[in-house]
């Protein structure tokens, strides 16, 4: 039974305050509600909110020109604690929003929202925003999907990958046509500049390895089709599954990984079907030239200029425009870990992460997710243990063994602990530790249930080989025994 408690902190500046307040300043306020998962889990939600005035120091840094600059003088003087926010009520006049907008959620783990409306349709403004900066209803259910019935998820709860300890990441360019195009990429300092930041705020999550290959003559195994009109090829969105399979076979990089791995795949068309493109299910053109596969990666096809005489030598050098592809690839990973920003009322303003590529309460939102599925999984993998050791009662557990079940017991129950405190990043760290040991203990050579055998077959394997040799030691038994037999039967002499 899952309680997450959130810590939020509703600050009201000067001339912001409520006339219908309940209770002077400060007090505390506990909100609950109930998901319910199956008949056997339940998800309860708990806001702890504290309302109070701001400090001397956030009145100065809400008197910034802007925004953005009130929320960057902002982020020193909060709690900085993963898992926690901080609402600044600002006053209905103040020109800190722009016009029409009356909430501004920043980088950090803040937000601005401006008064007005009374207590009630404040505290309906803040639900929203806790819903957008912590966990939805939608993102507990896809992190518990293997518990939760099909028809209860929504249509994104299948996309997004599982939690795992470690992903790679496989940046593949696919040229098929080498000797038409010679394809320059400067994947290095693409990864550097805009993949490596986006990873850096993720390694709390997991571990993360990047690799990058050049695959000549790997054609996509479908035949777009000619159209006419834009003397282009198109490939529709039916035919996009069976796309992936051919170009799989050729990646060769999830076959010797422990881990998901995420296939980022640039595809240069071959000189006899350029230009390509992707159409959507109503047939019009894809902006992006690209799709994504759910827990699989994406793919984007990049068209060549043809050359302006048809004498041009061949091969023709392309260099690839690496701040285009790198933005659908990071749309596409965002995607793929659940961080796709959701559609907001027309009053929200969210501000871009910038270089970082992922808000602090972005990260939140995952480990929200991560550490109850991976509760989940923990609790998953130890019952399928028990089944077992129950089928198979001549196992044999070692010491070793027995301590990883233990412990991971122990750390599952300690995520549980810090969750119901708000405690998210010791929660996380202790749910690590909890999937660390339950695999360990589910995976040991030892529990190879194929080193234990049933009693009936033992008696099927080794009566072939013990009958032949019983039988002559039996039948000599029961001579000898005959023989005693007559021997005390037969009347003694007495001289």
């Amino acid at each position: 039974q899952f309680q997450l408690a959130v810590p939020v902190a509703v600050v009201f500046a000067p001339g912001s305050v409520p006339g219908d307040l309940p209770r002077p300043l400060p007090f505390r306020d506990v909100q609950e509600t109930e998901i319910p998962v199956n008949l056997r889990t339940t998800v309860t939600t708990r806001y702890e909110t504290i309302y109070r005035s701001t400090t001397a120091q956030e009145e100065a840094a809400l008197e910034a020109a802007t925004a953005r600059e009130a929320d960057a003088a902002l982020h020193p003087l909060q709690d900085a604690s993963l898992g926690s926010l901080t609402m600044y009520v600002v006053p209905e006049t103040s020109s800190l929003l722009p016009q029409g907008i009356s909430v501004y959620v920043g980088k950090h783990r803040s937000a601005l929202v401006r008064a007005g409306g009374g207590l009630a349709a404040l505290r309906a403004r803040l639900q929203q925003l806790t819903q957008v900066m912590s966990f939805t209803v939608s993102s507990i259910t896809a992190a518990l999907s293997d518990r939760v019935p099909d028809g209860q998820l929504g249509p994104d709860a299948r996309r997004h990958l599982k939690s795992s300890l470690g992903y790679e990441i496989t940046f593949s360019l696919l040229n098929p046509d080498p000797k038409s195009h010679a394809v320059d990429w400067d994947i290095e300092d693409a990864v550097n500049r805009y993949v490596q930041p986006v990873l850096d705020k993720l390694s709390l999550v997991a571990n993360f390895s990047v690799d990058s290959q050049i695959l000549y003559y790997a054609v996509l195994g479908v035949t777009p089709r000619f159209d006419k009109e834009s003397s282009s090829f198109l490939l529709s969105a039916h035919s996009l599954p069976h796309v992936i399979n051919p170009v799989e076979a050729r990646l060769g990089s999830s076959a010797a990984s422990l881990y998901p791995v995420l296939n980022f795949l640039l595809y240069v068309p071959e000189r006899s079907h350029s230009p390509l493109y992707i159409q959507d299910k109503d047939g019009a053109p894809v902006s992006t030239n690209a799709f994504h596969s759910p827990r699989w990666g994406g793919i984007m096809v990049y068209n060549v200029e043809a050359p302006a005489s048809p004498q041009a030598s061949l091969p023709l050098h392309v260099d690839v425009d690496m701040v285009r592809v790198m933005e659908v690839f990071l749309a596409q990973l965002r995607l793929l870990f659940g961080l796709s920003r959701e559609e907001l009322p027309p009053e929200f303003l969210l501000e871009s992460a910038g270089n970082d590529g992922l808000a602090d309460w972005e990260l939140d939102r995952l480990l929200w997710a991560h550490t109850v599925e991976n509760i989940a999984t923990v609790s998953t993998t130890l019952t399928s243990l028990a089944q077992l050791l129950d089928k198979i009662g001549n196992i044999v557990i070692k010491d070793d063994v027995a301590s990883e079940v233990y412990r991971a017991v122990a750390s599952a129950q300690r995520a549980v602990a810090e969750l119901a405190v708000g405690h998210l990043h010791s929660a996380f760290q202790a749910s690590k530790e909890a999937v660390t040991s339950s695999e360990r203990a589910f995976f040991d050579p030892s529990l190879l249930h194929l080193l234990y055998f049933p009693d009936d077959q033992k008696f099927a394997i080794y009566i072939p080989l013990f009958l032949p040799m019983a039988v002559p030691i039996l039948l000599s038994l029961a001579k000898i025994v005959r023989e005693t037999r007559q021997r005390k039967k037969e009347p003694t002499k007495v001289d």
